[in-house]
């Protein structure tokens, strides 16, 4: 396996550390901590300096899509969830029903909400859009109130 590396963004709803390889972005995840810890330098991988940028660029309303390489690490299913996810479109919202139906299983709610959960990038693959068929927030890994931000802040710019 490649060299992992690690950089911190430091957004309004708190740090989200950025891992990737050379090449291409592995995990982007809050991290319940104050500090940065992982600050660009030099050496940092271009990828990962792309990943900060765009990043930036979503916090300020400016990016509705993501183009850096990222890596899905997961099983089939899971990779057939979290590529669906990719089909909501910025300041939308859909259900684990809507996304199960959508990779033709519409029975496998509970397990697309399983995977959705495992989701390692957060934001870029936007399972914060997944809200309840009630319309109501369902869970978040990043929080229900980070949740709740990403979707106000996408309806803001939207």
């Amino acid at each position: 396996m490649s060299e992992l590396y690690k950089l911190d963004y430091e957004s309004p709803i708190g740090v989200i550390e950025i891992s990737g390889t050379i090449d291409a972005i592995c995990s982007i995840m809050f991290a319940e901590r104050d500090l940065k810890i992982n600050i660009m330098q030099e050496q940092t991988p271009k990828v990962l300096a792309e990943c900060f940028s765009q990043l930036d660029e979503y916090f300020k309303g400016e990016r509705r899509e993501f183009t850096f390489p990222y890596i899905l690490e997961g099983t089939i299913f899971q990779k057939n969830v979290w590529n669906a996810l990719t089909g909501i479109l910025y300041a939308n919202t859909g259900s684990y029903k809507d996304i199960a139906v959508s990779i033709g299983n519409g029975k496998a709610i509970r397990a697309v909400g399983s995977a959705n959960g495992r989701n390692k990038l957060s934001i870029v693959i936007p399972c914060h859009r997944i809200i309840g068929s009630n319309g109501k927030l369902t869970g978040y890994a990043g929080g229900l109130w980070r949740k709740e931000w990403l979707l106000q802040h996408e309806r803001n710019f939207n």
